[in-house]
C-alpha cells in the first residue's frame, strides 16, 4: 500500500476561532495571525493505492467558488488539487474512490466542479465518493451554527450523479477495504469519519482530519470554537491519543501549516505530548 501526501493549498481562518478558549497570548506563539487576526492552514489530503484502487481521502476548498466566498478564505499557494494529483501522474478519470471525512467545504469543495455546460458535476467522473447517512442528512438540513460550512454545491450534485456510497455507521469503528479502519467521532461535527491506514511497518497511519487538526492542538484543551460539541471532541481527543501512545500510532494532520505527521509519548505526569516530527515520505521510505 502506497500512502501519498496530496497538497491542495492554503487558507485562513480567524486564530480565536481556531483555538477556541486558549487565549492569544498563548497560539498566537504557535501559529501566529496577520494583521486581521487570521492564521494560515494547510488542506492537506491523502492518496491511497492500494492494487487497482486510487483513494484520495478529502478534496480541500476547490476552485468553484465565487470571489467572494475566496476573500472571506484567502486560499493561496502553489498547490490545489488537480495539479497535485499530475504530479504524482494521475488523471482525474484515475481516481477510483474519494473518501470524505465530512462535509465542510474546506474538506470536500474540490468533489464537485463546473463543467463546459456551467453546470456542476463530479470531478473524479470514474470515482465512487464516500460519505455517510448520518451525516449526510445531518449536511443537508444544517442547524445554524454549522450552516454556512454545509455548501450543499459540494455534495448534492455527487448524489445527484449517482456517485455517493453511503458507509455502514451503525458502529463507531468499521472495517472498510484494504485494511483500512473508520472511527466515527461526533465532537466535531455529526459522525465526522477518521481513517485508520496499516502500514507496512505493522503501524497504522491516523488521518486526524478535523479532530486533530493540527500539531498545535495536541493538548486538550486546544478546541476549536468551530466544533459542535467540544467536551465531546476533549472526550474524542484523548481517548486517540492514548491509543496513539499506546500503539505509536502516526497522527497525520490535515491542516498543519508546517508539519505533516507526528508521534506523541507520555509524560511522567501523564500528559500527552509531541514526540517528533515526520514526512509521511520519511516514513514510506524507512518502512
Amino acid at each position: 500500500m502506497k500512502i501519498k501526501v496530496i497538497d491542495t493549498g492554503l487558507f485562513k481562518l480567524d486564530g480565536g476561532a481556531m483555538f477556541g478558549v486558549v487565549p492569544k497570548t498563548m497560539w498566537q506563539k504557535l501559529n501566529p495571525p496577520d494583521e486581521n487576526n487570521l492564521c494560515t492552514w494547510a488542506m492537506r489530503c491523502l492518496l491511497i493505492e492500494s492494487g487497482d484502487r486510487k483513494i484520495l481521502v478529502d478534496t480541500g476548498i476547490g476552485t468553484k467558488q465565487d470571489e467572494k466566498f475566496r476573500s472571506h478564505f484567502e486560499p493561496h499557494g502553489e498547490e490545489e488539487l488537480i495539479s497535485s494529483l499530475a504530479k504524482h501522474g494521475l488523471a482525474p478519470a484515475a481516481i477510483t474512490d474519494v473518501f470524505l471525512t465530512h462535509l465542510h467545504f474546506d474538506h470536500c469543495g474540490g468533489a464537485v466542479q463546473y463543467n463546459e455546460e456551467r453546470a456542476l458535476v463530479p470531478s473524479f467522473p470514474n470515482a465512487t465518493y464516500w460519505t455517510n447517512r448520518k451525516h449526510y442528512d445531518w449536511a443537508l438540513q444544517p442547524n445554524p451554527r454549522e450552516k454556512a460550512s454545509f455548501l450543499k454545491e459540494n455534495f448534492v450534485p455527487l448524489a445527484d450523479a449517482g456517485k455517493l456510497q453511503f458507509i455502514d455507521s451503525s458502529t463507531d469503528l468499521i472495517d472498510w477495504i484494504e485494511g483500512i479502519q473508520i472511527q466515527l467521532v461526533y465532537g466535531h461535527t455529526e459522525a465526522m469519519m477518521m481513517l485508520l491506514i496499516p502500514m507496512d511497518n505493522g503501524k497504522k497511519l491516523v488521518y486526524c482530519a478535523d479532530l486533530i487538526p493540527s500539531s498545535f492542538h495536541i493538548g486538550l484543551p486546544y478546541v476549536m470554537s468551530y466544533d459542535l460539541r467540544p467536551l465531546v471532541t476533549m472526550q474524542e481527543k484523548e481517548t486517540l491519543l492514548e491509543a496513539a501512545v499506546a500503539n505509536n500510532y502516526y497522527l497525520f494532520f490535515e491542516h498543519d501549516p508546517l508539519h505533516e505527521c507526528a508521534t506523541v509519548y507520555k509524560t511522567d505526569r501523564g500528559r500527552i505530548r509531541l514526540e517528533a516530527y515526520h514526512s509521511l515520505a520519511q516514513l514510506q521510505a524507512t518502512n
